[in-house]
């Protein structure tokens, strides 16, 4: 009796295991709450019916509070773009978010997922899990397959938010150009020419999209990433230089009148 009891006893789990089996049905109930691909319009647009009611709902008191100008290209089209921004805050997801009611998959470090309430929206929004240094083959596959979807992904390839200076970018890390290579996606720049802060406007360059066609259908060497990379860099650096300089004609131009 004693050994047919303990043979049909389950064995007992470490305070470890129970940990590990915990964490494993989380992951997993969180796996079923999140939305990876947008259902399409009959139009072949890709919406997000609650990232739309989040713009409704959020917009008049983000502009409120941390108001904004967004100049240049502030009306995208339907179909595949990777948004590549330089990041001082939270309040940055908005930016691109103004330019499209198409749905947007936001790259987010894994931390944001383990938060109660941001966490399970973001699985909701079809936000994307990213490790900071852009090395999660996860993260690469997901956003390939979104993209080949015509879905929209936008991005911080700084990492992190830049608390270090307002002048120049944080060192970029890999990822945008693999990903707009391998799926000959666009890339639209988003350049916020100064931070975000309280009652203050935040003017925000929304660039035109380019691609590095040149080189499509070829093998990149991990050179020819980084040469992409500066180039968008460059790019975005560029489109400030060229704002400053057209507000900064505009006050003299106002002087003088």
């Amino acid at each position: 009796m004693d050994g047919q009891s303990e043979q049909g006893t389950k064995p007992r789990l470490t305070k470890e295991e129970k940990a590990a089996e915990k964490a494993r049905k989380k992951r997993e109930k969180q796996e079923k709450q999140r939305r990876l691909l947008f259902k399409p319009t009959k139009d072949g647009r890709r919406v997000s019916r609650l990232m739309n009611f989040l713009r409704v709902l959020l917009y008049p008191i983000h502009f409120i509070i941390f108001p904004f100008r967004l100049h240049g290209c502030t009306k995208v089209g339907k179909g595949a773009y990777i948004y590549v921004g330089n990041h001082y805050s939270i309040f940055d997801v908005f930016f691109p978010a103004h330019t499209t009611w198409e749905g947007i998959h936001f790259l987010a470090k894994d931390s944001v997922f383990q938060a109660p309430v941001l966490g399970y929206f973001a699985r909701k929004v079809g936000a994307i899990s990213a490790m900071r240094d852009g090395s999660d083959v996860k993260t690469i596959m997901e956003s390939m397959k979104v993209l080949r979807q015509g879905e929209k992904i936008s991005l911080y390839p700084e990492g992190t938010r830049n608390k270090v200076s307002d002048e120049e970018f944080l060192p970029f890390h890999a990822g945008a150009a693999l990903l707009a290579v391998r799926t000959r996606t666009p890339i639209i720049p988003v350049v916020i020419c100064n931070r975000t802060k309280p009652l203050h406007v935040t003017h925000v360059v929304i660039g035109e999209p380019f691609e590095l066609s040149e080189y499509y259908g070829k093998k990149p060497s991990q050179e020819d990433y980084a040469a992409m990379d500066e180039l968008i860099r460059r790019h975005m650096y560029d489109l400030r230089t060229q704002f400053r300089a057209e507000q900064a004609a505009e006050k003299d131009k106002q002087k003088d009148a």
